[in-house]
């Protein structure tokens, strides 16, 4: 006779289906969180639309594409490695997700952020492997399923990612740094076993090891390279003088959303090359997503990351006030069908943003930071009532940032923000243990994201979970 056949799960468990988890998922709020306004004793700018399209659409201000003649082989490389713009568009996916129309019809005050203001990888871990399974591995559901050579993210028969956050499938950079936080967290769950952790606690276990560091790469890394590390330390040290949510009360400035943190847009580079010595192709189309990714199309991180033992790596375009070609000339893929041709610009589409969501200009804001506003002159363009918000701060960026980081308007507001929103939540590592320190290995002085991105490399033995 014999034997029923096994438990597919085997031995392993997915998670405790328990409500005492730091990092459960029904800590998000039942309904939609709130934007909210940073500024809100600013009064509106208000610009003419046609101004903002004339300014934002081929051969327009925000146009790179006319200086590219006048420049020499690499002179609008920035100092800082051409992923780290990629890595802020997943920290954005991860707090952020306006499902409004962009271009305008609905009140500001109405809008509703479908992720919870948290920097918990929500956009990973979606409800986990008990509310959505179909992310996780039939026959160890603590780990991420991948495609079948690890290179890929599963997908239905259809082609469609089965991922946490399908913006992270929009092209080839943010799939994959996904994947790279996907193989991350599977290779914490091994080195959690290894340290002896009861099997029913190694999901959660390696999901608030993985938060954690994920939360101090933004803190220790991301944010000492885009703001400075002096702004950094004043707001850890003194908090946030304009944006400072209790606890369990965080919400999302427009200022931050529509303007301040889309500055990642201006460090696009014209060309990227995926592999050493492959071609250089743009971003869009050639490296638009929302399909299986190719054997052959797969990203050489240390082309856009300095990672240890590696070349330096392509280095991210220069922040100016100027996109690359590719995102002024955005594919259907990204857009959705327009009715207008100057939706596909993605400048015109955050000028216009900034315009709907009613934002201050950005002289406004330096006035009320007692910042001295940038001159007409560096500008370069006549905007007759004020600038708006997220151009002023590329051009900030340009003038008082070198190229390589934001100035004073625009890093207070990310800095402000993103350590905000964690002191605000109540299961970061700011708010349990600020005094954390890293756990997992790390090659150089301090752990930082090129010791994640090369986790799952092996060598590193057990450590102490957190």
């Amino acid at each position: 006779m014999s034997s029923a056949p096994a438990h597919p799960h085997g031995s392993r468990v997915a998670a405790r289906d328990h409500c005492l988890n730091m990092a459960r998922a029904v800590d998000r709020p039942t309904g939609a969180a709130r934007y909210g306004r940073m500024f809100p004793g600013l009064a509106p700018l208000g610009t003419d639309p046609q101004l903002l399209m004339r300014a934002g659409v081929d051969g327009g201000i925000c146009d790179a594409t006319a200086v590219l003649d006048r420049l020499s082989p690499g002179g609008d490389d920035a100092a800082e490695a051409a992923g780290w713009p990629f890595f802020g568009q997943l920290i954005a996916h991860d707090i952020t997700a306006d499902r409004s129309p962009i271009m305008g019809g609905v009140d500001p005050e109405a809008l509703r952020n479908s992720r919870a203001p948290k920097l918990n990888l929500e956009m990973v871990y979606s409800d986990g492997p008990i509310g959505s399974p179909y992310l996780y591995d039939l026959t160890d559901p603590a780990k991420f399923l991948l495609a079948p050579d690890g290179g890929d993210v599963p997908r239905n028969t259809q082609g469609v990612a089965l991922i946490g956050d399908p913006r992270n499938d929009s092209h080839l950079f943010a799939l994959t740094l996904h994947i790279a936080l996907l193989r991350a967290h599977n290779r914490i769950v091994d080195l959690v076993r290894e340290s002896g952790v009861p099997e029913p606690d190694v999901f959660d276990k390696a999901r608030v090891t993985l938060t954690w560091h994920y939360q101090w790469i933004v803190v220790h890394d991301f944010l000492p390279r885009l703001v400075g590390a002096e702004l950094v330390d004043q707001v850890l040290a003194e908090g946030g003088r304009w944006f400072a949510p209790p606890a369990g009360h965080a919400y999302i400035p427009l200022e931050f959303a529509d303007a301040a943190f889309r500055y990642g847009h201006g460090q696009i580079r014209h060309t990227y090359r995926l592999v050493e010595g492959g071609p250089a192709v743009p971003l869009f189309p050639d490296l638009v997503g929302f399909g299986p990714l190719a054997a052959d199309r797969r990203l050489d991180l240390a082309q856009v990351f300095d990672l240890p033992g590696r070349p330096p790596a392509q280095r991210a375009k220069r922040l100016d006030g100027r996109l690359a070609a590719s995102l002024i000339g955005l594919p259907e893929q990204v857009t959705g069908a327009v009715d207008t041709a100057a939706y596909r610009s993605l400048a015109v589409r955050d000028l216009l943003r900034g315009d709907t969501t009613a934002l201050p200009s950005g002289e406004a804001v330096a006035r009320l930071l007692t910042v001295a506003p940038l001159t007409a002159d560096e500008l370069e363009q006549t905007w007759p009532q004020g600038t708006p918000l997220w151009f002023y701060i590329l051009k900030e960026a340009e003038h008082r940032g070198s190229g390589d980081r934001l100035g004073p308007v625009g890093g207070r507001i990310v800095a402000e923000v993103l350590i905000g929103l964690l002191r605000a939540d109540a299961a970061s590592y700011l708010s349990l243990e600020p005094d954390w320190q890293p756990k997992l290995p790390a090659t150089d002085a301090g752990f930082g994201l090129a010791d994640l991105l090369t986790l799952d490399a092996g060598g590193a033995g057990p450590v102490r979970p957190q």
